[in-house]
């Protein structure tokens, strides 16, 4: 039975180790610091939290990234055990002791009999003769790693900083507003002519939202996230502040579209969107990355006609980070398609936050499990969680190519966007339509439900 080597040390190295030694495996974890140091890290402990200390909802029955954490509970995860055993008080969301809870996974990594840790930078890929490797380097991947890596994918296939477009859930948005149309009705090479939603504005409309841009907060970031501007992925506000008219010339351009509910009325702007997921549920906002605060975008986001109710799965950013290109270069079992033998997880795939790295992590090391002891791999089902994620990384992403030849994939948190629709009944006695607030919470429980029961069947 091989050895598994598993390279970097976080949350989702971690997990990876744990899932693969308590499965009867032997692991080598390889962590460089505090042999090389990083720009975020400030311990040498394992898994350590280096932004926030939430792990976001628990509310498994309502909540997608609760969900999660309940998943990975019922999947043996060491990183929600440990989050369990040092939760603070942050209502309904779980926050951990950050210190407690790195120290306590360091603790468990260091006893395992069946688990090593090597404390040093593995530069370049790995040696010829590790035949099950799991890189789990995160967004602070070392330049030589990163660069072996770059080699071995291809030009594009890495990425050093994330241009985040707001991603929307399709059922939020109002379509008695939005129309479905391409520019000039070109239909691209998957497509059918009418691939984008279009929400047009007036002038006064338009003039409100650059107001709106221009006085927003933005987010602050240390020397070491800061990325440069490029002008294919320049954020909003930074077109806005180049002149008023530049946005409605740039990704609000309303040439070569008509509005069917007003032909005769030509838009001043219009806001596209364009379809994210093979599933149909998640629509990105065209050239929309940005820089601004959380709440702010939201507020700003819903004063786009068409958009004023909508739910965001992801809101915008641009900041340092490290990810591969996974529907490119992963196969669905996390292997990399051009040398099978690495295996990738955590942030570096292109998922974001806490729970989702330690969740690839977990299915990871699964994997890398069954393949040392010879046992077959199969991904978990597209209606939980772990496999909606792992769907949408490994495929369920759909490439800008299609339509304008950039790439688009960008990471992405967990949302019941990544999951099929459930069908849920109306309540007996009901009349009327049924929507609003307890048709959405209804949905949400019935979503949770089916997981549950079909997470029960893979484990």
């Amino acid at each position: 039975m091989t050895v598994v080597h598993i390279v970097g040390g976080g949350l989702a190295g971690s997990e990876a180790a744990w899932q693969v030694a308590g499965r009867g495996v032997d692991v080598v974890l390889h962590e460089m610091r505090p042999v090389r140091p990083t720009d975020a890290h400030h311990t040498d402990g394992l898994a350590e939290l280096v932004c926030s200390n939430s792990f976001r909802s628990d509310d498994h029955e309502h909540n997608a990234v609760g969900l999660l954490h309940e998943e990975m509970r019922r999947a043996g995860s060491l990183i929600m055990k440990c989050a369990d055993a040092h939760a603070l008080p942050a209502g309904g969301a779980l926050a951990v002791d950050r210190d407690a809870f790195s120290q306590a996974v360091t603790q468990a990594i260091e006893s395992h009999e069946r688990i090593t840790i090597a404390r040093e930078e593995v530069a370049g890929l790995p040696p010829a003769d590790w035949e099950n490797v799991i890189i789990a380097t995160g967004p602070l991947t070392s330049p030589a790693l990163a660069d072996a890596i770059q080699k071995l994918t291809g030009e594009d296939s890495l990425a050093f900083f994330d241009a985040i477009a707001p991603i929307v859930h399709a059922d939020s948005i109002d379509m008695d507003i939005v129309w479905a149309q391409s520019r000039y009705d070109k239909p691209g090479p998957a497509g059918t002519g009418a691939d984008y939603l279009n929400c047009p504005m007036t002038e006064d409309e338009y003039n409100a939202f650059i107001d709106a841009l221009l006085s927003a907060p933005l987010h602050e970031f240390k020397d070491w996230e800061k990325v440069p501007y490029f002008d294919g992925c320049l954020p909003i506000e930074v077109m806005a502040e180049r002149g008023r008219e530049t946005l409605r010339h740039g990704p609000m351009k309303p040439v070569g579209l008509t509005n069917p509910r007003d032909p005769e009325t030509k838009p001043y702007a219009i806001v596209q969107l364009r379809q994210d997921n093979a599933l149909g549920t998640l629509w990105n906002m065209v050239g929309f990355q940005t820089k601004m605060r959380y709440g702010v975008q939201t507020e700003i986001f819903r004063k786009i006609p068409g958009l004023q109710n909508a739910q965001f799965a992801r809101l915008g950013g641009l900041h340092r980070n490290t990810f591969i290109n996974s529907p490119k270069v992963l196969s669905a079992d996390l292997t990399l398609r051009a040398d099978p033998r690495l295996r990738f997880a955590g942030q570096v795939t292109g998922v974001e936050g806490y729970v989702e790295s330690a969740a690839m992590g977990l299915l990871a090391g699964r994997f890398a499990a069954a393949k040392a002891r010879g046992e077959s791999i199969t991904p978990p089902p597209a209606t939980t969680a772990f496999g909606g994620l792992l769907a949408h990384i490994t495929g369920g992403h759909l490439e800008a190519e299609a339509y304008s030849g950039a790439r688009s994939f960008q990471p992405m948190n967990v949302n019941f966007g990544l999951l099929p629709t459930v069908e849920i009944k109306k309540p007996e006695g009901l009349t009327g339509r049924w929507r609003g607030p307890e048709k959405a919470k209804a949905k949400k429980k019935a979503t949770t439900t089916r997981a549950l029961a079909d997470l029960a069947g893979w484990l």
